[in-house]
């Protein structure tokens, strides 16, 4: 029997990034689900912070090339790939020089007060399916995390399940402790219907209050289920998986909690 295959698309992932119990998490939890028989990839951000030479990272030149069209602009895809050590789990990085380039303004290496933090949500949502789409993997699950993260599992039911690489994937998307972002310009909706999305499916975010709380709603609604991470649960954000009939999961305390996550990803897997 085939191994079934998961991709994790994450905000972050030590030791690429600075080392917080997200990153930890992020590396983690991927490293623990391939022990149990699982096929793995994971995708991040290539954050101007991370050290490519130190990280070995190089540019997959049959992944890059590509043109994102995003507002008047065109912004080339970059992809970028080093192995996860010591289980060697292929980490796809999405690059772009107007979006991931530290800037001096930035006020964290995630740069959450950046006014163009739509776009980059758009850029790294569009670039990670493209790419997980020309891989040919077909995923049977994809574990999201992280605000920079949290258009995907839109794309992903609205942009991208019409062809065969994803039209039976199932997503979980997990909400980090920590999480801010600000103000999302007030053209974030024009973009993302510039993008293909129907207004019938963004209708109901466009009078919420643009900051991560939105970004989670959006994931969530998106979602086939939902764990909060070490952080309380908003109610509101309950309220949405309960209305939905969404399955809700609270894991608090040490450890990755793959035994956990393995349980949610078999509950969601064909039944064979």
């Amino acid at each position: 029997m085939a191994a079934h295959k998961i991709i994790f698309v994450s905000q972050e992932i030590s030791p690429y990034l600075s080392v917080t119990d997200n990153a930890r998490w992020g590396r983690s939890l991927p490293q623990s689900i391939q022990s149990r028989k699982y096929e793995v990839r994971t995708f991040m951000p290539d954050f101007g912070e991370i050290n490519e030479r130190r990280n070995q990272l190089h540019e997959v030149i049959r992944l890059s090339g590509m043109n994102i069209p995003i507002g008047d602009n065109d912004h080339p895809l970059v992809v970028k790939v080093a192995s996860m050590q010591p289980s060697r789990i292929q980490v796809y990085f999405i690059d772009n020089d107007d979006y991931f380039q530290k800037l001096g303004t930035d006020s964290d290496a995630f740069g959450t007060n950046r006014h163009d933090n739509d776009e980059r949500l758009i850029f790294f949502a569009r670039g990670t399916m493209e790419t997980a789409r020309k891989l040919r993997w077909d995923p049977e699950v994809m574990q999201v995390s992280g605000w920079m993260s949290a258009l995907v599992p839109l794309y992903l039911k609205r942009l991208f399940n019409d062809g065969p690489s994803f039209h039976k994937t199932r997503i979980v998307y997990t909400v980090l402790p920590g999480e801010e972002i600000g103000v999302i310009d007030p053209a974030f909706f024009d973009k993302l219907k510039a993008e293909g999305v129907k207004p019938s499916d963004i209708k109901k975010f466009i009078d919420c209050e643009r900051s991560h709380s939105l970004l989670h709603k959006m994931a969530i609604t998106y979602s086939d289920a939902v764990v909060f991470q070490d952080c309380e649960p908003d109610a509101g954000l309950v309220a949405i998986c309960e209305e939905a009939g969404k399955p809700w999961k609270h894991f608090t305390g040490e450890g990755d909690h793959a035994d956990e996550y393995d349980e949610i990803y078999k509950s969601l897997m064909p039944k064979s």
